[in-house]
């Protein structure tokens, strides 16, 4: 399922937003997770809107990659928590309990979902992947 358009996640896939701002990541450049292996803050003269949030960079080389593929940067299930949607529910992730596996962006509510998380990705990626569907058709009812 790696080169599906699920896996590298859909341009309109439904992103988590701070409803004040419309601030992807709450600010933090989402193309340092893997450039820096950790977050980033973002600075509002380098912004880009894609799928219905303002993503902030820390330079324009991570603006530029991110403008040429946000299917890769972009947090997976749109930055929901994985474990959560394993289970069938949707809890947002928080920008600063993070994992890079398998080439995409995860988001976790709290260190102890990363923590399950990285205990087993491989489960919790393919039970997330088919949870989502059903679990991303609830999101704002």
């Amino acid at each position: 399922m790696a080169g599906s358009a699920a896996a590298q996640g859909a341009p309109d896939e439904r992103t988590i937003t701070n409803p004040n701002s419309g601030l992807g990541l709450s600010g933090f450049d989402p193309v340092a997770y893997f450039t820096d292996s950790k977050p980033r803050m973002g600075v509002p003269e380098l912004e880009f809107m894609k799928s219905g949030a303002v993503w902030r960079f820390a330079n324009e080389g991570n603006r530029s990659a991110f403008v040429d593929n946000p299917g890769v940067y972009m947090p997976r299930f749109g930055g929901y928590d994985p474990v959560a949607i394993a289970r069938g529910t949707s809890v947002p992730g928080h920008p600063l309990f993070w994992s890079v596996t398998s080439g995409r962006l995860y988001l976790f509510y709290d260190e102890a979902a990363r923590t399950a998380f990285n205990g087993d990705p491989g489960r919790y990626i393919e039970t997330a992947e088919r949870k989502w569907p059903d679990v991303a058709r609830t999101l704002g009812q």
